[in-house]
């Protein structure tokens, strides 16, 4: 019974976020990826210490040092981000790239307006730093911003945000609520949705947080819940996730959790994917298939 009261609250709460927000942003209905972009890349990062191989990837994807031209987006920080520019320089440091510019408001008119996205028109890359995720959906959520980091990746640009600026990323908002980050499903309930029917969790075996998603994941099979440990980053392009970092990203399946999973051979005995457990863990340069659902082998 308070499962079923869990869940009933979660779609109410669900309802009234949705009718109370801005007109949804367009969104392409016969994309051809259940999950990830159509175009451009996700970098999703556990929080904790940034390493320097998911920086390299960033700056990469953005396009070199000498052609990337980035934003910093501090919403998650709150209001104090808006009057300094550390975010600014520590991107600068730790990117090497020379082109980067703030973005901050929560004012849903200025979010709405051309003058505020126009850094947002020639970026090629977007980074949310960490902090409290359902600022940023207060600040973004279904703008004309919301729109134009939506078309960061359209033109094959990369977005990558680390802690709240990983959860951010999902439909689903994990931990949005308002009064702290130890409420599951609260009064924020949607992401920015660049990783479609997702959910999100971070900092995840630094905070004891595996088995946060495996009840939430069972009673919402259209989701895919991804949880990930501090200094490791997932990689999405299209339906591909790459894991890149010194610890694990855990992979949420309901037919996993259901003991319906991806089985393979292991000196002739059949055994799942997720070693008969509720999630299975993926370490660096492991890949899984976000369509079909599966890991893909390193031979194929």
């Amino acid at each position: 019974m308070k499962k079923k009261h869990l869940f009933l609250t979660f779609f109410t709460l669900l309802s009234i976020h949705l009718a109370l927000g801005q007109i949804p942003i367009k969104v392409n209905e016969k994309s051809p990826t259940r999950h990830g972009p159509e175009k451009g890349t996700l970098i999703i990062i556990g929080g904790g210490t940034v390493t320097p191989e998911i920086w390299n990837k960033f700056v990469e994807l953005a396009g070199g040092k000498e052609k990337a031209k980035l934003v910093v987006v501090t919403a998650a920080a709150g209001d104090s981000a808006a009057l300094s520019l550390s975010a600014v320089e520590s991107l600068k440091k730790n990117t090497g790239v020379t082109k980067v510019t703030l973005l901050h408001t929560k004012n849903l008119k200025e979010a709405n307006s051309e003058a505020f996205i126009a850094p947002l028109r020639e970026a090629t890359g977007v980074y949310f730093i960490g902090g409290r995720q359902w600022r940023i959906a207060d600040s973004y959520l279904n703008t004309l911003t919301h729109q134009a980091f939506q078309e960061v990746l359209e033109r094959g640009g990369v977005i990558a945000g680390s802690s709240a600026g990983a959860s951010i990323q999902g439909s689903f908002l994990w931990r949005g609520d308002t009064k702290g980050p130890h409420i599951l499903v609260g009064d924020h309930t949607q992401g920015l949705g660049f990783l479609k029917n997702s959910a999100i969790d971070q900092h995840l075996l630094r905070r004891n947080r595996q088995f946060d998603l495996v009840d939430f994941i069972k009673h919402s099979p259209e989701l895919i819940g991804i949880g990930l440990d501090e200094s490791t980053a997932v990689i999405v392009q299209k339906d591909i996730l790459e894991v890149l970092g010194k610890s694990y990203v855990a992979i949420y399946d309901y037919n996993t959790i259901i003991g319906n999973g991806e089985k393979h051979t292991v000196n002739q005995q059949e055994v799942n994917t997720a070693s008969n457990g509720s999630f299975f863990f993926l370490s660096n340069g492991q890949k899984y298939d976000l369509q079909n659902r599966k890991v893909i082998k390193t031979n194929e």
